[in-house]
């Protein structure tokens, strides 16, 4: 949040110079490509505009990278590249450069980045995508706190941010998610792999697996060997086949049908008497 200026001057501070230690005290998030490379002239690019590297060791003029999206690793100039940090704060990028990024199609209305200056360390703008590309400058009291509008004042780029994450507040919109945030994939997300169970065994699931009903959000459900939907119906089976194998569970089961073969000589007998009825009845 940010504090209200009162008209006094803020207190002098010998190293306002400096960059911002408190942003800058871990390594950078990753890279970021400023530029196809090759470039489409020579041949199909290896790397994209706005695509996400990881770095892996810098030499000289060189970087060797790997990409988040498609996995490749290969060497790219260091002037094709731009650090980001805390995935909004780009280190040496230019307005223009700023302008063509936050236009690539995945970003959105309200995708914003701060860049600094390339040309003067601890300078700072603040980009946002609109119905145009808007740009703020941001101010460096003598104290070293940040702010835009000369009413509000903040400690940090990081507060700063967060306050116009929350509300607009005289810019042309709320942030809404920092430029290319949408490029990387989410790692954690991913669907769990799918495991081919073969010459699967149904006598050997347990049976309290299947005939017991499970809370969904439990960890033992999420790892259950079937669904469900599925559990019921198996149980359903299941229970029909326990009533076929033990009859005692079925106290009014039905005694079994028997089909006895006839004697061939009660079927003779039976057929001279016959015979011998229908005769009498013609005379």
């Amino acid at each position: 949040m940010g504090n209200i200026i009162k008209g006094q001057e803020a207190d002098k501070q010998p190293e306002n110079t400096q960059l911002d230690a408190a942003l800058k005290v871990t390594d950078y998030d990753n890279l970021v490509v400023l530029s196809d490379y090759p470039c489409r002239d020579i041949s199909e690019p290896i790397f994209k505009m706005g695509e996400k590297l990881r770095g892996l060791s810098e030499d000289g003029c060189w970087w060797r990278v790997r990409s988040f999206q498609t996995g490749t690793e290969n060497y790219i100039p260091v002037n094709h590249v731009a650090k980001v940090y805390h995935g909004w704060l780009f280190e040496g990028v230019v307005r223009q450069k700023a302008e063509e990024l936050l236009l690539l199609p995945s970003n959105m209305v309200g995708s914003f980045l701060i860049r600094e200056s390339p040309n003067q360390r601890g300078v700072y703008s603040l980009s946002v995508r609109h119905r145009v590309i808007k740009h703020y400058k941001i101010f460096r009291m003598a104290n070293s706190w940040y702010y835009i509008s000369p009413r509000l004042t903040f400690q940090c780029l990081e507060d700063l941010v967060n306050h116009y994450s929350e509300c607009s507040d005289g810019i042309c919109c709320v942030l809404t998610a920092p430029c290319l945030s949408n490029t990387v994939p989410n790692l954690n997300a991913q669907a769990p792999p799918v495991v081919m169970r073969r010459n699967f065994d149904w006598k050997k699931v347990n049976r309290s697996q299947l005939l017991n009903p499970a809370d969904q959000s439990s960890a033992d459900s999420r790892q259950n060997v079937v669904s469900f939907g599925v559990r019921n119906s198996i149980a359903a089976y299941l229970s029909v086949s326990e009533i076929k194998e033990n009859p005692k569970v079925l106290r009014n089961k039905k005694s079994k049908s028997v089909y006895v073969m006839p004697d061939s000589s009660n079927m003779e007998t039976e057929e001279l008497a016959h015979g011998n009825v229908a005769s009498g009845t013609n005379g």
